[in-house]
């Protein structure tokens, strides 16, 4: 199927590893542009930008920390200098910290939603204006999780708000952008199988799988899949919704 997105231009927040590396790697198969970030791990970002310009597509890594807000704005003002236009956000990059709200510090809380929330409130207020100045349309896409609906129950009440807010904003921000034709959407997540959660996959693998009714924890690419048709034209119709890619664990 034919996308509809060759010679467009993405940016991909967490783009040199996990989810949000399938998903450059997805979108540059289609014939897009990438521009990726990663925070530590220069090698592991330039291996993706060097297979995505195999594929003849255009690939910057940025080295971005989320947390502080210059950088988010940062991103899309160097993103759209480097490739002339941008067309696709896609907000995946996110910590998963561990911490009962018992014993849960401030900082812990803060630095959490700053990464989680307000840098992508930045991206896509940064985003939207530049779209909304040059006239064109867009795709904006959320990766958000089943945490967002059903919460915590394993130290990760911070994480899960941070989630619950994205959505919330997401649609507010759908609804401000509808008339000009820019789209905004979320894609929940359950269990996916990536860095960020194999440690605790590998100690209770059983509690984890027990709760997804196909039985099985979800690859990066076949999430990436379910993401690149969000940001595609064949989304056209789609604005303010949330995408269930949790293998059944919501069914809302």
């Amino acid at each position: 199927m034919d996308l509809g997105i060759s010679g467009k231009t993405a940016i991909v927040t967490g783009g040199s590893r996990g989810v949000g590396k399938e998903i450059a790697m997805t979108l540059a198969k289609e014939g897009a542009n990438v521009a990726l970030t990663y925070q530590g791990n220069e090698e592991k970002a330039q291996e993706v930008v060097a297979k995505i310009q195999k594929l003849g597509c255009k690939a910057i890594a940025y080295q971005v920390n989320l947390a502080h807000a210059e950088e988010a704005v940062k991103l899309i003002e160097n993103s759209i200098a480097d490739f002339g236009e941008v067309d696709i956000l896609v907000n995946n990059a996110g910590v998963w910290p561990k911490s009962y709200v018992n014993e849960m510090e401030l900082t812990e809380w803060e630095r959490t939603l700053d990464i989680n929330l307000t840098s992508v409130f930045l991206t896509c207020k940064t985003f939207s204006n530049y779209l909304l100045r040059s006239n064109k349309p867009g795709k904006i896409l959320n990766i958000t999780s089943q945490a967002a609906f059903h919460g915590s129950t394993t130290g990760h009440a911070h994480y899960a708000a941070s989630k619950a807010g994205m959505i919330g904003f997401a649609i507010s921000l759908a609804r401000e952008l509808a008339k000009h034709q820019i789209n905004v959407n979320n894609l929940a997540l359950g269990i996916v199988e990536t860095d960020m959660i194999r440690e605790s996959l590998e100690q209770n693998k059983d509690y984890y799988v027990n709760r997804i009714p196909l039985g099985r924890v979800a690859t990066a690419k076949e999430i990436a899949e379910i993401a690149s048709f969000l940001v595609s034209e064949k989304a056209n119709y789609m604005t303010g919704a949330t995408l269930d890619a949790t293998g059944g664990m919501l069914m809302r």
